[in-house]
């Protein structure tokens, strides 16, 4: 399965089945106990075992189709497997708006609500309106509004009460037309590049290719070097522990969630413990964001926990922030584990 994850981990499954509508999936149940089965998207967000003991179900449903249109929005529903970064440029294209903020982030359209993907003071959960869920017990699909979907930073319903007991095939996205909507520009790095470049008229395509320029410098090419993106979530901590902080770290960098919270950028922390750039073996922290782990090749799925795990540890052990890891670590019957050093 090594094609099938942007991280490139040699990944062996005991069977595979490729799915491009609603009716195969019910098919592929009917001949599939459930738990044996493993959803498997863009493969962006999970670090694979060597060997996973499990049919992998791929998604592969292409649907896009103009649902409903008003003077001010579109009403559109895209299928589970189409590629997230195309959906955006295939929105912007048309004329509807506000998923620019999100462009280039790897993956699929099933995978976007799951994980509430977000960047650049974004959140995709603000343009869902509704997604269609398979389920597992009674072979049916509904319709779960957004509101019932339980959207937190980096969360959803489909990670918590819903995890492994169903899938979604289809994501209704509400989406304002352009010119009809205020672009989001609250993400600092936006704003000063914006200001650099001395962009006078500012669009939801510009931001758009802003984002794709910011990310190209920061993040790998998955295609050249294996990597999963942002490997662990940005902590949110309590406003007093960074108060004790600053007077060691004066520099340190934070955004307000709550009037007692804070989020601190994870890859602030890693930089700090000196672990961007470094490289042992395949394994390493990209040279240009610390949060990045990239594998140069032939990278072993234990060998990516194990860098991860001391970076972990490093972490807490200098700040006492401990470090949740945003991409889902697989074991080989599919679940999901915890960073264990060993």
């Amino acid at each position: 399965m090594r094609q099938f994850n942007t991280f490139g981990i040699h990944s062996i499954c005991y069977k595979l089945a490729k799915v491009a509508s609603g009716e195969a999936l019910q098919r592929v149940f009917e001949l599939t106990d459930p738990q044996n089965a493993y959803i498997l998207g863009g493969g962006s967000n999970v670090l694979l075992p060597d060997y996973l003991d499990l049919t992998v179900i791929k998604m592969e449903i292409g649907v896009l189709e103009l649902v409903e249109e008003t003077k001010t929005s579109v009403l559109i529903k895209a299928g589970s497997g189409v590629d997230w970064h195309s959906f955006v440029l295939y929105c912007l294209d048309r004329g509807w708006g506000g998923l620019e903020n999100l462009s280039l982030i790897p993956g699929t359209v099933g995978a976007a609500p799951i994980q509430n993907i977000g960047a650049y003071g974004l959140e995709v959960a603000q343009f869902v309106d509704s997604v269609v869920y398979f389920s597992y017990l009674d072979h049916t699909e509904r319709l779960i509004p957004a509101q019932e979907c339980d959207f937190s930073y980096r969360s959803s319903v489909f990670k918590n009460e819903l995890a492994n007991q169903g899938v979604i095939t289809h994501v209704y996205f509400r989406l304002p037309k352009v010119g009809q909507y205020a672009l989001n520009l609250s993400y600092n790095s936006l704003k000063t590049e914006i200001q650099e470049r001395q962009i006078q008229n500012i669009d939801a395509k510009t931001i758009s290719k802003i984002v794709c320029d910011i990310r190209r410098s920061k993040l790998p090419d998955p295609s050249e070097l294996g990597n999963a993106g942002s490997f662990f979530k940005n902590p949110i901590v309590n406003q007093d522990q960074i108060k004790q902080f600053q007077e060691t770290y004066p520099d340190m960098v934070y955004y307000p969630v709550s009037e007692e919270k804070v989020k601190v950028p994870a890859a602030w922390l890693i930089d700090r413990c000196g672990w961007k750039g470094r490289r042992e073996g395949s394994v390493g922290s990209y040279e240009k964001q610390a949060l990045v782990i990239v594998n140069y090749g032939g990278a072993t799925s234990q060998e990516v926990r194990q860098w991860a795990a001391k970076i972990q540890k490093d972490v807490f052990d200098t700040f006492g922030i401990f470090l949740e890891p945003e991409v889902n670590i697989l074991n080989e019957k599919g679940r999901k584990i915890d960073l264990e050093l060993s």
